[in-house]
């Protein structure tokens, strides 16, 4: 997205909120005062209507008892299958193909469980080099359970630069002893973007099934997941999403796979009208709740439900809009305003490539990290060199970038950053 004009004044970013057509959304969340947040993509901020449905479950709790199941405000029972719904004009899917339910890392069990089918010189599972770690556990346990050696077994597509996947070194590695691949839609490190669509159809051109780890991009960019054809998908709702620290997942399961048994199946499997019959046969629902194990999270799902009725207000074609915008105002700011400092962005410029963070890449990115949190701002290190920074289109204002960028100046002008080590804490 490139600016009609720049400016690096205050006034400037003045003029860009004065402008911004989602700014009224900032009021829905709990800012600090004094502090500057740009860690949305790691943990979004609490919202005023999450915090109301959250305390609205603990009433239906207090008030109904086991009643609450189907009766409240908010009847548990039918939580997870409203929230996929609600869920679902965000990641391009029919309300039944989309379920909250789970986490990340038990979701993807699950589904690799279903859909991880090895026959033949078919045993081989596709992933990445830069995936988050737990996608790359998850899978290596898979493969065990089936015997197989996850040092033959798991193939992880290289990168050529340590920042970004090349699409056509994924599709080279679709070789004909793939069975399953699983892909990040944006890697976590760089915010790149991959292309979903074209590497669905190469997948499917060579009989692969392929399922995507959408953590790092549901509700930062639209999808279209039915259109594209996508097999399943996973995410977390507690970054972008806003849903809460340790919230529910969800997931994604195209409707032609709609009669498949769940690898890892449990009382929540169940069609709703079978569900408490007790039989010792499972009568599998015909939707993505198939693929639900346990009962669901009630408490950490609750928040989830004030939190996509803003998403649904503000609109993910506008908030993709300002994202591109607010991060390339980001952009432009560290170029002209720390040049020479030894930083370099490892986030990719164009639109169509770039999530929804800045990639802020530096040697003495820990310590720089620490000197920015005692300057009032919360960002996200990743090692060994990256700081991460994400202006989150609902709540984060142009001129708390600017302000970001200057702390970032004097920091590095006046060395502040020397007093710390250069190390990661516990949590990072």
């Amino acid at each position: 997205m490139v600016f009609d004009t720049f400016d690096a004044n205050l006034e400037y970013a003045k003029q860009l909120d004065r402008e911004d057509t989602l700014k009224n959304f900032r009021e829905e969340f709990y800012l600090q005062p004094g502090s500057i947040y740009m860690d949305g993509n790691s943990l979004g901020l609490l919202s005023k209507r999450a915090e109301k449905t959250l305390l609205e479950s603990l009433e239906d709790w207090k008030q109904y008892g086991i009643d609450g199941w189907m009766q409240g405000k908010h009847p548990w029972f039918y939580m997870a299958d409203e929230l996929g719904r609600k869920l679902a004009p965000l990641v391009g899917g029919s309300p039944e193909e989309v379920i909250v339910t789970g986490s990340t890392t038990v979701n993807l069990h699950q589904l690799v469980s279903t859909f991880y089918k090895p026959d033949g010189i078919r045993t081989k599972i596709l992933a990445d080099e830069l995936n988050f770690p737990s996608d790359i556990y998850a899978l290596q346990s898979q493969l065990r359970l089936h015997g197989f050696d996850p040092d033959t077994h798991l193939i992880r597509v290289k990168s050529r630069n340590g920042r970004f996947l090349d699409e056509e070194d994924i599709i080279e590695s679709m070789t004909d002893e793939v069975a399953l691949i699983v892909l990040p839609t944006i890697l976590y490190r760089s915010g790149q973007i991959l292309d979903i669509k074209r590497l669905t159809e190469e997948a499917h051109h060579r009989g692969i099934v392929i399922g995507w780890d959408a953590c790092h991009s549901v509700g930062a960019i639209p999808h279209s997941f039915s259109k594209w054809d996508v097999d399943f998908a996973f995410w977390c709702n507690y970054k972008h999403l806003n849903g809460g620290p340790g919230g529910v997942g969800g997931l994604f399961v195209n409707r032609r796979h709609f009669g498949r048994m769940p690898g890892l199946a449990g009382w929540f499997s169940s069609k709703k009208e079978k569900q408490f019959d007790m039989e010792h046969k499972l009568t599998p629902a015909d939707s993505a709740g198939v693929f639900q194990i346990g009962t669901p999270h009630v408490l950490s799902s609750a928040p989830l439900m004030g939190s996509l009725e803003i998403f649904a207000e503000a609109g993910i074609e506008n908030i993709r809009r300002k994202s591109l915008r607010i991060n390339q105002y980001l952009m432009n700011l560290i170029d002209h305003e720390l040049a020479g400092m030894g930083f370099f962005i490892g986030t990719p410029r164009e639109d169509a490539r770039r999530g929804g963070h800045v990639s802020l890449e530096h040697p003495e990115a820990a310590r720089i990290c620490k000197s920015l949190k005692e300057n009032g701002i919360v960002p996200d290190f990743r090692a060994p060199n990256i700081i991460r920074l994400a202006p989150v289109a609902l709540y984060t204002s142009y001129e708390e970038v600017w302000k970001v960028v200057q702390v970032l100046k004097k920091i590095m002008t006046e060395k502040q950053y020397e007093k710390f080590k250069n190390e990661r804490d516990v949590v990072a």
